[in-house]
């Protein structure tokens, strides 16, 4: 199995770090994995996106055109990445501020409330975790159990008082991925 997926928004919306903590989960649950975040004009406001590709066997190349999934935080992310997604793909919507809808009939398309589901939880700056909680629902790649060790693993010590709010989303964006699709 290999699986290859960007994860792409607004700098500041947490897609590096959704990224970061899939990788972390894949190589402890076993997987070969790499991570390649995207910096440059992006942290001056623009799109920051990262890709990741998990796997059994070694990797041979770590760039990945078209991938299995993505998951789009915001709106010039979604027009960037709907149309490169594989047929039989995955592409999970942050609907809260992405107005734009796919129109491809061969993906799987879920669409996710994520901000409003995070800011039940306190702040919509978690919303991260409940793309990546309707990615797994759809795309089991790894266990949510592993995610959540990673996310206690690793989650910067500047934000440890916001862990169980974070798993608390993570875990509601698994309930509605596995409920929601269009």
């Amino acid at each position: 199995m290999e699986t290859s997926i960007i994860v792409s928004g607004f700098g500041g919306q947490g897609a590096l770090f959704a990224g970061q903590l899939l990788a972390y989960a894949a190589m402890d649950s076993g997987h070969n994995v790499t991570w390649i975040p995207s910096y440059g004009p992006e942290m001056r406001g623009g799109t920051a996106h990262c890709t990741v590709i998990i796997s059994d066997d070694p990797i041979g190349a770590p760039l990945v055109a078209y991938p299995d999934i993505a998951i789009v935080l915001n709106g010039p992310s979604f027009n960037k990445y709907d149309s490169l997604v594989v047929p039989g793909g995955l592409l999970v919507v942050n609907s809260s501020i992405v107005e734009q809808r796919s129109h491809r009939t061969d993906i799987d398309v879920v669409l996710v409330h994520a901000n409003n589901i995070a800011e039940e939880m306190g702040s919509s700056k978690m919303m991260n975790m409940a793309m990546l909680g309707a990615m797994l629902a759809r795309k089991p790649v790894l266990e949510l159990a592993a995610l959540e060790k990673a996310l206690i693993d690793h989650l910067p010590s500047n934000k440890a008082h916001l862990l169980e709010s974070n798993l608390q989303v993570l875990r509601r964006g698994f309930e509605v991925g596995d409920t929601i699709a269009l």
